[in-house]
């Protein structure tokens, strides 16, 4: 019987694959090579020909074979395993009549394994699950409460107990199983639905395994699974009631620990339990029950006990505190709750070394909030008067847990618990931010009054940590509220130089606070005197170098119409630290910007006056640098210079903005006092960047250094860099023609799109744009695989071409039909960005065939080839991330080329077999009618071809589709 039912499966599953020699020896062989071959190839060959072998028709031959009592638990998991990816997955070719003999043989292996290895038995139970869900409800109504029948039968050779663990596997997987199983749609809300009821053949099992005092403790623990399971299927939670009390009862005994807080979060957690508003209600007292417990944990140091109760209490606050504070008469108990909820916050110790507790539970009081701003005006005013005490009290638990140990203490912490702390302290001033809204400019005078208190009393010494945690709190909200109207800022800014800094941590903040004040100091500009020597002064210190320059640079980008006065200042100390490379480069480059900003502030005689003094050492440098053989060290100096010009000309701006009131744009105001002083300074430093250029040509780091001078000053100067254009294109060109780099490509692109539509500049640019696109042509001829980042960059140029000036596709000298192919061969590419940049281009260029005569001649010429490509991507050519841009494409072709699409589309898709053999003839018929029918609707379109792509993928239905 059991042979024939094998050979039955066999032959039912024969198209599957190869037949390929998987017989139980060659199966074993292989094992044996993946588990011990010391080979890293061997091994990586074994498990590629095992996953060949589970999906194989033979599997149903030598999985009940592999799982036979001599085999070592290897062996026989590999064969369970085996079993379940064949009923799982090929559940169709199973033959009906064959369902129960294949069921009975599952359960018979059960039995067996219930005294056998763990694994194997899980992997067993996992295979029946797997059945059952496909089988219920129409061929198996009632499987759960037949599993729960046939292990309670007394004529098994297995004892009582093996019985029963084997059961409740079985029963803590089935759920599981569901939440993971590839069930379409349709089906998994019948089998959800069958589950529900059969809960009810479950848990008064569970309850009465759980309640009896005879359970050995290994199977009320995996009693306490089996519920935690079942709960995720979102069972009643009056349906529960019995189970979780039974689950807080079990919380006393240790061993029972971990299994009963799984259960009861996910209980409560489910998001269909806060109909049970009642239920919810009898819950409360339960946890608050926990405090002794709690505190006693807290008092041993017992993390792992404390960890669990806050879970509880914080699943229950936080899913159900709508819910719980709609019931206004039971406020006291929910309060309770809430205050066990703090106690949780602030439980003793620093995080993440005495206590990983306390993280837990912020997001609760940002749903708190939430839940009591919510309500109409006087419920919400009647919970404001509760707890907005409970919410002051929060900030100081907060601010607390915020404070730095002790030096020594803080020395002996890893670098890995330094970092938790750094974003734990994150969180909190996230979540202090959140605060505000709740508690207002009430919150900013309760920190000042603090402070002030703190460092002018007499009476006792101060700790730098009290005074830092209460400046990170100030920080925290100053950094996103806008407290320009303020009344306590003044008073802070004066406390400031007060505090006494023998701290890099309290120092750190310090200067944070400030660079979070800067917009207030920009309204209020009498006070910048009081910070600005702090903040030069610890420009020097490395060990605040991120501080210090970060907040340098808010103060310049600010307040740099007010700064003028300390400008020579602030540029001497600046010039101090770059030249004693105090920083890091990346703080440099902030440094660099800080004064770009700053100078753009000043006359421009001043400007060229400090510039000289601030960039000549380093031109001196880079002049000395050129004359070297290149080598890797004297690349990363002419990297550095290069970077810190690109930076300082990234924010030198000297042109005025002048804010339009009636609209969102920035309008630029030309400069009276002559040429620009960054132009002036590229102009002098020009011959020299070419000298370093004909030397590291080779280098695209350095290319692309030097590019990046030019991006940022055209970006910020925008028409101001005129005078700089014919000498750039031709350097540009020579560099291209040189060494193709995109770097070259994306600042050409830059000059097209301010540039190419002035009469004046339009001779140079076009020469240029022509000169790289005939090396681009070479590139592609040559084979430009090697360079997806170039044919990215050139399919970019190409469409701001179009968009900014389409008579660069006018010149003769363009090969038009080329660059049409080229971008055709592009949209085959597998990286995704140059596949986007080369549907980008074609969206830009099939709209004018209108327009230019050059491009209309060419897609009737090539249309045919371009929209064959498309098809093939959409077809499965291509990821699937991109079917909208393909879809752009098509839109575009339907709407100024009907005619020809409408004849192109009957004929590419004529082909059996194309794009995807997976297609009915009608299938891409329907498709081309829906695609030609739609031309103003671009959104219809995209949605057309995710349809037909996952049509020509065999995904249509399936659950790959869900979030797609």
């Amino acid at each position: 019987m059991e042979r024939r039912r094998e050979e039955q499966l066999g032959a039912a599953g024969a198209g599957a694959a190869p037949a390929l020699d998987f017989t139980v020896e060659n199966v074993e062989k292989a094992l044996h090579q993946l588990y011990y071959d010391p080979n890293i190839e061997n091994k990586n060959l074994a498990q590629k020909w095992l996953m060949q072998a589970q999906v194989s028709p033979q599997a149903w031959h030598f999985s009940w074979q592999l799982l036979q009592p001599d085999k070592v638990p290897e062996i026989q998991y590999f064969g369970a395993s085996a079993l379940h990816i064949k009923i799982s997955r090929y559940w169709s070719d199973i033959p009906t009549d064959q369902y129960e003999s294949l069921k009975a043989q599952l359960f018979t292996q059960i039995t067996r394994f219930a005294r056998g290895s763990k694994i194997v038995l899980t992997r067993l139970c996992v295979a029946l699950a797997s059945l059952a869900l496909s089988m219920m409800p129409d061929a198996w109504p009632c499987a759960v409460a037949d599993m729960v029948r046939l292990f309670q039968a007394e004529d098994s050779p297995v004892d009582g107990q093996g019985r029963c663990l084997a059961l409740l596997e079985l029963l803590t997987v089935l759920p599981e199983e569901f939440q993971t199983s590839r069930l379409p749609q349709y089906r998994k809300g019948l089998v959800r639905a069958s589950l529900a009821v059969e809960c009810g053949a479950v848990f008064p099992l569970l309850e009465q395994l759980l309640q009896q005092p005879s359970s050995p403790s290994c199977v009320r623990q995996k009693v306490l699974k089996c519920f935690s399971s079942w709960v995720q299927l979102e069972v009643p939670l009056q349906d529960c009631e019995a189970l979780i009390q039974a689950a807080f009862a079990a919380l006393q005994d240790s061993e029972l620990f971990d299994s009963s807080v799984e259960a009861i979060v996910n209980a409560i957690s489910q998001p269909d339990a806060q109909r049970y508003v009642n239920t919810l209600l009898k819950l409360i007292p339960l946890v608050l029950g926990l405090q002794e417990q709690l505190r006693q944990a807290v008092q041993n140091g017992d993390m792992e006990t404390s960890h669990g109760i806050c879970r509880i209490a914080v699943a229950l606050g936080e899913n159900h505190s709508r819910a719980l504070l709609d019931q206004v008469e039971h406020w006291q108990s929910f309060l309770a709750l809430v205050n066990m909820i703090m106690f949780c916050t602030g439980i003793p110790g620093h995080y993440p070394v005495n206590e990983t507790t306390s993280s837990l539970t912020l997001t609760f009081w940002y749903t708190l909030q939430d839940d009591i701003l919510s309500f109409e005006a006087e419920k919400q005013a009647v919970y404001q008067q509760v707890y907005r005490p409970v919410y002051f009290q929060l900030v100081d638990v907060l601010l607390h847990k915020a404070q730095f140990p002790s030096d020594e203490e803080y020395g002996f912490w890893s670098s890995d618990e330094k970092e938790q702390f750094r974003i734990y302290r994150v969180d909190i001033s996230d979540t202090l931010m959140y605060v505000y809204e709740m508690l207002g400019a009430e919150l900013l005078s309760n920190l000042y009054d603090k402070l002030g208190r703190l460092l002018t009393s007499s009476e006792e010494p101060y700790s730098w940590q009290h005074t830092e945690a209460l400046l990170y709190g100030f920080q925290s909200i100053a950094e996103t509220i806008d407290v320009n109207y303020s009344d306590v800022v003044p008073g802070l800014i004066g406390l400031i130089p007060r505090i006494s800094i023998s701290n890099v941590q309290l120092a750190d903040t310090v200067m944070f606070t400030i660079g979070a004040l800067s917009e207030w100091l920009a309204d209020h500009p009498v006070m910048i005197n009081s910070v600005l020597p702090l903040v030069l002064h610890a420009l020097g210190n490395p060990e605040l170098s991120v501080s210090s320059v970060s907040t340098l640079k808010k103060i310049c980008r600010e307040c740099k119409y007010d700064l003028p006065p300390y400008a020579a200042n602030i540029v001497a100390v600046s010039q101090d630290v770059l030249m004693k490379q105090v920083h890091k480069t990346s703080q440099c480059m902030w440094l660099m910007q800080a004064l770009g900003f700053l100078l753009s502030a000043l006359q421009v005689e001043e400007i060229l006056k400090n510039l000289h003094s601030l960039i000549s050492p380093y031109i001196q440098q880079l002049e000395k640098l050129a004359e070297e053989i290149p080598n890797p060290s004297n690349k990363l100096a002419i990297v550095h210079i290069l970077g810190l010009l690109s930076n300082l000309f990234t924010t030198l701006d000297v042109s005025h903005h002048e804010d339009d009131h009636e609209g969102p744009e920035l309008r630029k105001l030309p400069v009276p006092q002559g040429p620009n002083p960054v132009v002036v300074v590229l102009q002098q430093v020009f011959q020299l960047i070419q000298k370093v250029l004909s030397k590291w040509l080779n280098d695209a780091q350095v290319v692309e250094a030097v590019c990046a001078i030019f991006e940022k000053s055209v970006k910020t100067l925008l028409d101001d860099f005129a005078p700089m254009v014919p000498q750039l294109c031709e350097m540009l060109g020579r560099m291209y023609s040189t060494i193709p780099q995109a770097s070259a490509l994306d600042l050409t692109r830059q000059l097209v799109h301010i540039f190419a539509h002035e009469p004046a500049h339009f001779p140079p640019i076009e020469a240029l744009f022509l000169l790289v696109t005939s090396v681009t042509l070479t590139l592609f001829q040559q084979g430009p695989r090697d360079h997806p980042d170039i044919v990215d960059s050139f399919m970019q140029l190409l469409a701001q071409a179009l968009k900014r000036k389409p008579d660069l596709f006018l010149c003769e000298r363009l090969d038009v039909k080329a660059v049409f192919q080229c971008a055709v061969l592009a949209l085959k590419f597998p990286e995704a960005p140059t596949v986007k940049a080369s549907c980008g281009f074609f969206t830009e260029l099939l709209p004018r065939c209108g327009e230019v005569e050059s491009v209309g001649k060419v897609v009737q010429e090539d249309g045919r080839m371009l929209l064959i490509a498309v098809l093939e991507a959409i077809g499965g050519q291509a990821s699937r991330s991109l079917m909208d841009c393909f879809a752009d494409i098509l839109f575009a072709l339907n709407k100024h080329c009907f005619s020809l699409l409408s004849m192109w589309i009957k004929e590419a898709l004529q082909p059996p077999g194309f794009p995807s053999a997976r297609l009915s003839p009608e299938q891409k018929d329907t498709f081309s009618q829906q695609i030609l029918r739609e031309r103003v609707n671009k959104r219809r379109v995209k949605e057309m071809v995710k349809e037909f792509t996952l049509l020509c993928r065999g995904l249509h239905g399936t659950d790959y589709t869900a979030d797609y």
